[in-house]
């Protein structure tokens, strides 16, 4: 005779692993608008479903390309800024892409080249001087600063600010900026830079500023308006930003942790 299969008793803890977007779907609650993280997505068993696995997927390809990606002034995107603007490329000591990833202390200086090519062609002792560098996203330099310069220098020029030559750096790091102060003499320099693209997206934009860099400045002396793209910081709001920052570094002679944006209003205030 085959016994009986013993049935297992019935739990009283309910499911163990909730479908959490079919419950938020039914609480009516928007909160996977709130953010670009991949939460509340639910699941097939216990792993993702095959749409969040293949999406997951395509945004890690699109970051990959991103990195990858090679920029030229030559680009449809790029050449209006060249006619209207005189931009220009150098680049920095990082003189391959290999170079550029693997040894960042090389992209942080120019090469003696462009020390020599930004101070033949570039003004000096101006108000503001603005750089374009790759650095790790070329696809968010393409992206944003079609948009971004021309704003930045039409409400620069506005507000009576003497504007130098626009420069775009190759294989270029956040410490680039020091350079570019020593070479230019500018009051302060913005630098806008590709970030390190994410799975979120891979075409978000930085804005590093510096009142007067110099050699051996770090990153306390720099301040930061990030995440500048479609679904974050918009260029309008972003130059509204750096312009807030430019006037308090004029006014208090410094940039860094001493000056901060207020949370208010964006305009910038010192310690």
């Amino acid at each position: 005779m085959n016994p009986e299969p013993v049935k297992p008793e019935a739990s009283n803890s309910g499911p163990l692993l909730p479908e959490p977007a079919d419950q938020l779907d039914r609480a009516g609650s928007p909160a996977t608008a709130l953010t670009p993280a991949r939460v509340l997505l639910g699941r097939a068993g216990s792993s993702y479903r095959t749409s969040t696995l293949l999406a997951l997927r395509a945004d890690h390809a699109a970051a990959r390309d991103a990195l990858h990606e090679h920029l030229s002034l030559d680009d449809p995107a790029m050449a209006p800024l060249v006619d209207r603007f005189g931009l220009f490329e150098v680049c920095t000591r990082a003189a391959t892409f290999a170079d550029h990833l693997a040894r960042p202390d090389l992209g942080r200086r120019l090469d003696p080249a462009a020390i020599e090519r930004i101070s033949a062609e570039c003004p000096h002792d101006v108000d503001l001087q603005v750089v374009i560098g790759d650095g790790l996203s070329s696809a968010a330099v393409r992206a944003q600063v079609p948009e971004l310069l021309p704003l930045l220098v039409g409400a620069a020029a506005a507000r009576g600010l003497s504007i130098g030559r626009p420069v775009f750096v190759r294989h270029c790091r956040v410490g680039v900026l020091n350079d570019v102060g020593d070479t230019t003499g500018a009051g302060v320099v913005v630098l806008l830079v590709g970030e390190r693209p994410g799975l979120a997206t891979a075409e978000s934009l930085s804005a590093y500023l510096a009142h007067r860099p110099t050699t051996g400045d770090t990153d306390a002396e720099r301040n930061l308006i990030s995440n500048i793209h479609a679904g974050g910081v918009r260029a309008p709001e972003a130059v509204r930003r750096i312009l807030g920052l430019v006037e308090q570094f004029r006014l208090h002679q410094r940039s860094g942790f001493e000056v901060r944006e207020s949370t208010s209003s964006s305009v910038a205030t010192a310690r």
